[in-house]
């Protein structure tokens, strides 16, 4: 018997859902569809540069599962930029959730929140170091 299939939770939601080669008229574009989830993996990974482990963690799923999710991601974008064909990006089994990402300084010990979409902050806003950690939200 097949297990059901985990809901995963995506924190952030572009208004973009499309995505098409320029110069190629859509009546002549084949088309690649990327589920939400999908491109959840694909923003936790490769935009904001998580492991394996946090993005399952924040996805609601294991390591294994967020990696053969980013896997099959990875390679419908590399279809679509290698043969020109539109990326569809729609579906899934998903749910949004807006949850604060927790951070500390190890300088100074400040601890802060951002908003869940806006990436890793740079520095911290108390002294300005650049080592910062990601806490884990409770």
């Amino acid at each position: 018997m097949v297990r059901p299939i985990i809901s995963r939770k995506v924190g952030f939601n572009p208004e973009v859902s499309y995505f098409k080669p320029r110069g190629i008229p859509m009546l002549d574009l084949e088309e690649v569809l990327l589920t939400v989830d999908e491109r959840e993996a694909i923003r936790l990974a490769d935009l904001q540069g998580l492991s394996h482990e946090e993005g399952g963690e924040l996805m609601g799923v294991s390591r294994a599962t967020f990696g053969r999710i980013l896997r099959n991601a990875r390679r419908i974008i590399a279809d679509a930029i290698i043969s020109g064909k539109a990326i569809n990006i729609q579906g899934g089994i998903y749910e949004m959730v807006e949850t604060p990402r927790l951070f500390a300084c190890e300088a100074c010990s400040h601890e802060w929140e951002e908003a869940p979409g806006t990436g890793r902050p740079d520095k911290c806003p108390s002294c300005s170091s650049v080592d910062i950690i990601r806490l884990k939200n409770a």
